[in-house]
């Protein structure tokens, strides 16, 4: 069984300048991660950063994912579906293609058959960020609208472990932001380090059992 407590509370300081140590990087830190987790908890990370990989995101993927029965994954990749789909569909529309062009239906699927389970899997309900993403994608600065949709994501997992404050949920969340600081830190050193910086925050106030805001 993971201790989880102990797990999110060695999780590493990170300072506002951070910057990977020499052999330090997001793969190093996993496997620290790792190291306290159990084996049904390590496969549950092991599909979440599956789902981290682009040539990993199939029609049959997600088709697992929502269904998995692990809440966080399930909805992260639910919103991360969504998601993809609504900005296929933005470029849709910019370059004159039909609608639907691109988009994932689950249809030619594993579980084609099946499609009506889970509210449609694929097609579950209103897509509540719809309007704000296509906000940002109206945006001309392409790096903002980068930052935007992250932040997007962010707060998305942020609601998603609003109560998961010592379990599986609350790692895999940390996990999930964690690679955002990342990913921006390779593309733009000051945005990452602002992530880092706001990834530390939410994980002090983990520590209080409360939402950790700086005065």
């Amino acid at each position: 069984m993971s201790n989880y407590e102990y797990i999110i509370t060695s999780l590493p300081v990170i300072l506002p300048d951070y910057r990977y140590a020499d052999g330090e990087g997001f793969e190093g830190m996993i496997s620290e991660i790792r190291t306290d987790l159990s084996e049904r908890d390590n496969a549950l990370l092991d599909f979440l950063l599956k789902g981290f990989s682009a040539e990993e995101l199939t029609q049959d993927f997600y088709a697992d994912a929502l269904r998995h029965r692990n809440r966080f994954l399930r909805e992260y990749f639910r919103f991360d579906l969504n998601l993809r789909n609504a900005k296929v569909e933005y470029l849709n529309r910019q370059l004159g293609r039909p609608e639907g062009t691109d988009v994932m239906t689950g249809q030619g699927t594993d579980d084609d058959t099946d499609l009506d389970i889970d509210l449609m899997r694929f097609q579950s309900g209103e897509f509540a960020e719809m309007a704000k993403v296509e906000e940002i994608l109206s945006g001309t600065d392409l790096i903002a609208r980068e930052k935007g949709l992250d932040d997007l994501t962010w707060d998305k997992i942020n609601s998603l472990t609003l109560f998961n404050y010592f379990d599986v949920n609350a790692i895999l969340g940390f996990v999930a932001k964690l690679r955002i600081a990342d990913r921006w830190l390779a593309l733009d050193e000051e945005a990452g380090r602002e992530k880092f910086r706001q990834l530390t925050r939410e994980v002090k106030g983990t520590f209080k059992g409360v939402k950790y805001t700086d005065q």
